[in-house]
């Protein structure tokens, strides 16, 4: 996608999940909200949703997509996200030390840290594409807005 439209998309659905988040009762009703807008307004996704922190793995959370693994352990782009405590762009999978594959028809990643209010990750937004080098600054800084949206 052309990066300005991919901006004016994402600037539109950031304000239109203020709006919708401004109504959820709780944190996995807006986790779910996100992934779902996402996953239907933004063509190039092909699996989107939150993995939940516990302990030293991720616990799969509200998504939209092709069944995902439960249970992240030991590897992966996600777990190497809380690591390093940043968002982390993969243009290639395949080429990322440690990937976890829970879908093969995926060829690159972002990985969001969620943070709560003392600035801990307790959760990360991963979205893959069928794609290679799908993502890029536009996606990282608009879904750490739209993370940020969230209320743990």
């Amino acid at each position: 996608m052309e990066k300005s439209k991919k901006e004016g998309r994402y600037q539109r659905l950031f304000v239109q999940l203020q709006e919708l988040l401004a109504k959820s009762p709780d944190n996995t009703a807006a986790m779910a909200t996100i992934s779902s807008v996402l996953f239907n307004k933004m063509e190039y996704y092909f699996w989107c949703g939150f993995y939940r922190v516990q302990e030293n793995r991720l616990i799969v959370g509200p998504y939209q997509g092709p069944p995902a693994c439960q249970v992240l352990e030991g590897r992966g782009v996600c777990l190497a996200a809380v690591e390093q405590n940043k968002t982390l762009v993969v243009p290639d999978v395949h080429q990322f030390p440690g990937h976890i594959a829970c879908d093969s028809r995926s060829n690159s990643e972002i990985v969001v840290p969620v943070r709560n209010h003392a600035g801990e990750i307790y959760a990360v937004l991963d979205v893959d594409s069928k794609d290679f080098s799908s993502f890029d600054e536009i996606d990282a800084l608009y879904l750490e807005k739209i993370t940020g949206l969230l209320k743990p």
